[in-house]
């Protein structure tokens, strides 16, 4: 049975952390990972994930069939089944709402310019998937152009979905995810936000095994250009500005 494995205490301090970090708020977000025989662990629905023990953890096949658990499965289990189904590597997947990495897919601005090293290092570009209806199919079938070559991806006016080879993995690009859209976001207000160069991210290339024990992609895997960076930045201001306006603040 799942409750005699390893992977129940590791799936519940992930909740707890999501919580504790407030990348989650009320009963929001969901974790799953992968158990040794195949089926899929998860959070089931309606429950904090602060607050998250052994018994609100349910067991499903990759099909979608509850096996084991009283309570009901998350309402986002689709898109996690979609993943594993996807990609054979993935042990663990999270999905959160971060306040900045959802402001970002909630403005339709993707995370993709190379902008700090241990994100071009650790998950490269960070994608925006199209709208899809929440707990519906279509937010797994949303993530198919991007599902196979990234690890974290942003989920047009709903969050975040990231996912690893072990639990920890999955929470930390969480965490890696929603720093990097926090820093972009102050660099944003400051005048812009200035990506790497070509020669810098060539330089990163040659040192990242070394220093980070990671290989980067001999192609681009983000943005190195300024070209495009006028057009985010007045987009990003533009949106913050509007929002204080409405709020009698600017």
């Amino acid at each position: 049975m799942y409750q005699d494995t390893l992977i129940v205490p590791a799936l519940i301090d992930v909740c707890h952390r999501l919580a504790a970090r407030g990348l989650v708020t009320a009963t929001d977000g969901n974790v799953s990972a992968r158990l040794p025989g195949g089926n899929i662990l998860a959070t089931r629905s309606g429950i904090n994930k602060g607050l998250v023990t052994r018994n609100d953890l349910v067991e499903m096949t990759l099909a979608g069939e509850q096996v084991g658990g009283s309570g009901k499965p998350s309402t986002e289990m689709e898109m996690h089944l979609y993943i594993y189904r996807e990609r054979q590597d993935v042990r663990a997947v999270v999905h959160a709402h971060p306040t900045y990495a959802t402001g970002f897919a909630t403005a339709r601005i993707a995370l993709d310019r190379c902008l700090f090293p241990e994100v071009v290092v650790g998950m490269g570009r960070i994608p925006l998937a199209e709208y899809a209806t929440p707990s519906t199919k279509g937010v797994g079938e949303s993530l198919a152009p991007y599902v196979h070559d990234f690890n974290g991806i942003l989920l047009t006016n709903h969050g975040a979905a990231t996912y690893g080879s072990d639990l920890l993995q999955a929470y930390f690009r969480m965490e890696k995810l929603e720093h990097a859209a926090h820093i972009t976001f102050v660099a944003t207000m400051l005048g812009g936000a200035h990506p790497l160069s070509d020669k810098q991210l060539e330089d990163l290339r040659s040192v990242s095994m070394k220093s980070y024990g990671t290989a980067i992609s001999a192609s681009p895997v983000c943005e190195t250009s300024d070209d495009h960076q006028e057009v985010d930045d007045a987009h990003v201001r533009a949106y913050i500005l509007q929002a204080l306006r409405d709020r009698g603040v600017a």
